[in-house]
C-alpha cells in the first residue's frame, strides 16, 4: 500500500502530502495584462489625436488653441503686457473654460461609474452642436464650447499602467520623456518613460490631420472632430470594465 509522500518542508520539518506545482497565475496573467497595457497606449494616442486636430482646425478657423492651453497662457500675458483688452477678455475665459471642462469630466467620469463612454458621448454632442452652429465665417468666441470639450476630454485618463498620461499637454509629456531618457543615461534602464510618446504623437498626428482636413472641407472639417468622438466612444464601450483600472486609465 502506498502511502502519501512525506516531504520536507522550508525549515526541514517533514510534513506529508503532495508537493505543488510553483503558482503560474502571475506569469499567465502577465501575457495579457501587457496587451491590455499597449491597448491602453493606443487609445490615449487616439484621445489625444482628437485633441491635436481640434487644436489645429481651431487655430486655424478662430486664431486661439483650443487645447493647448501653455499657448493660450503665453498669449494671455503677451495680451496683458500690450493692453488688448479684447484678447485678455477671450484668453482668460478660455483658461477659464477649459478648468471647468475638466472639472465638469471628473464628476461625469465619477458619477457614471468610472467609464469613459459617457463623457466621450458628451464630448461627441458638444462638438456635433458646434459643428452645426458654426457658419463660414465664425467669430473666436463661437468656439469656446470646444475648449469645455476638451477639458472634459482630458478627464478621460489619468494614467495607464501607472505611467501618468496628460492628453493634450504635450509640454508636461515631453518633460518626462527628457527626464526618463536621463535616467536612462544614468543606468536606470527602465523604459517606462518611452510611453510618454504616445499622447505626443497622437496629438502632432491629429493637427495634421485637422490641416489636412481644413484644405479639403473648409468649415465642414470640424465635422470630423464630432465623428472622431463617436468612434471613441463606440470604442470605450467595448472595453471590458476588468481592463479599466491597469490599463485604460481610470480607477
Amino acid at each position: 500500500m502506498v502511502g502519501r509522500d512525506r516531504v520536507l518542508d522550508g525549515s526541514g520539518r517533514a510534513s506529508h502530502g503532495v508537493a505543488h506545482a510553483p503558482d503560474t497565475g502571475r506569469v499567465v496573467a502577465d501575457g495579457p495584462r501587457r496587451r491590455h497595457r499597449w491597448l491602453g497606449f493606443g487609445f490615449v494616442a487616439l484621445l489625444s489625436f482628437l485633441g491635436g486636430m481640434t487644436d489645429a482646425i481651431g487655430f486655424l478657423r478662430a486664431g486661439d488653441f483650443l487645447s493647448f492651453m501653455s499657448g493660450n497662457t503665453t498669449r494671455l500675458a503677451i495680451a496683458v503686457g500690450k493692453d488688448h483688452g479684447s484678447d485678455v477678455g477671450r484668453l482668460a475665459a478660455i483658461l477659464a473654460i477649459f478648468v471647468a471642462g475638466n472639472a465638469v469630466g471628473v464628476v461625469v467620469v465619477r458619477c457614471t461609474g468610472e467609464r469613459q463612454w459617457p463623457l466621450l458621448m458628451l464630448v461627441a454632442i458638444v462638438t456635433g452642436l458646434v459643428a452645426g452652429f458654426v457658419g463660414a465665417a465664425p467669430s473666436p468666441w463661437s468656439y469656446l464650447p470646444l475648449v469645455f470639450a476638451m477639458g472634459m476630454l482630458n478627464a478621460a485618463v489619468d494614467n495607464v499602467a501607472g505611467h501618468p498620461i496628460g492628453l493634450t499637454y504635450v509640454t508636461g509629456a515631453l518633460s518626462r520623456f527628457g527626464k526618463g531618457l536621463g535616467r536612462f543615461l544614468c543606468g536606470d534602464l527602465r523604459l517606462g518613460f518611452l510611453a510618454q510618446m504616445f499622447p505626443w504623437i497622437g496629438m502632432l498626428a491629429g493637427a495634421v490631420t485637422g490641416v489636412f482636413l481644413l484644405q479639403a472641407f473648409q468649415e465642414a472639417a470640424i465635422w470630423a472632430i464630432g465623428g472622431l468622438a463617436v468612434i471613441l466612444t463606440l470604442i470605450s464601450l467595448a472595453v471590458p470594465r476588468s481592463w479599466m483600472r491597469h490599463s485604460f486609465g481610470l480607477g
